[in-house]
């Protein structure tokens, strides 16, 4: 069985999130790490069909030289090779341009599977899964909690509180999964220094039989006339400590980082 996972490099934290006079976003200076809804999507790859000794995984991101960095991370979770599109004319893309491209890339190997994250922490547009699937006219399932396999179908279920939702497809299909899905299990030991000897191919939009009429700016289908950074509210906690550590044990759940 082939899985593909798509990844994205994002900021590593939302402070250090800033953009050009473009409105494109600032790389430079910037530190990066894999998605974290990307993390959660290799985890589902292991855990899928863990039993499948023909299982591949490959993780595909597009971006400039230093992406291949998520690619590595996504091999040390588990991927078993990677492949970057690296290209200067990729530099703007939107969501539609970003999807044309993983598209043709697609197109390009075996896979009976696509796995991604349901949203970025960067833009937040949980657009590319679909997006995609709808490039390759096969099923989209999104926002999954769980993923299950039973041979050559697949079931997903997703929801919030009292609705939940049991959806299924046959393969091949593109399933985006949420953050909450599950926390990743923690690497192998040596899995760091494994994960650099692994392939990664990289290839250029002549590669993928593409050109930059498609993607970057060229390509997208939106504009950005300006981007802002709103300033978020403070609170401050007062009373006894006890009561104040309640709060903030409460405020600090129901944002799942606890």
């Amino acid at each position: 069985m082939k899985i593909v996972v798509l990844v994205k490099q994002v900021p590593r934290a939302a402070c250090d999130i800033s953009f050009t006079p473009e409105s494109n976003l600032e790389r430079t200076g910037k530190r990066f790490r894999l998605n974290g809804a990307d993390e959660c999507a290799v985890d589902q790859a292991l855990r899928i069909a863990p039993w499948r000794r023909d299982m591949e995984i490959t993780a595909v991101t597009m971006g400039p030289p230093a992406a291949e960095e998520a690619l590595r991370r996504a091999m040390v979770l588990g991927a078993d090779n990677g492949i970057h599109v690296c290209d200067a004319r990729l530099s703007g893309s939107d969501a539609l341009s970003t999807a044309r491209v993983l598209a043709a890339v697609l197109r390009r190997v075996e896979f009976d599977l696509v796995l991604c994250g349901a949203g970025t922490s960067d833009s937040g547009m949980s657009a590319v899964p679909a997006m995609v699937a709808e490039l390759l006219d096969v099923p989209a399932l999104c926002h999954a909690d769980t993923v299950t396999l039973h041979e050559h179908r697949l079931e997903v279920r997703r929801g919030d509180g009292a609705v939940r939702e049991t959806l299924a497809a046959d393969l091949p299909a593109v399933v985006s999964v949420r953050e909450c899905c599950g926390a990743p299990r923690y690497p192998r030991f040596g899995a760091t220094v494994s994960a650099r000897e692994k392939p990664v191919r990289t290839w250029s939009l002549a590669d993928i039989g593409m050109n930059g009429a498609r993607v970057g700016l060229a390509g997208a289908a939106t504009r950005v006339r300006a981007v802002t950074v709103q300033p978020r509210p403070r609170r401050v906690l007062a009373g006894e400590p006890s009561d104040v550590a309640a709060r903030l044990a409460d405020f600090l759940a129901e944002r799942q980082f606890l």
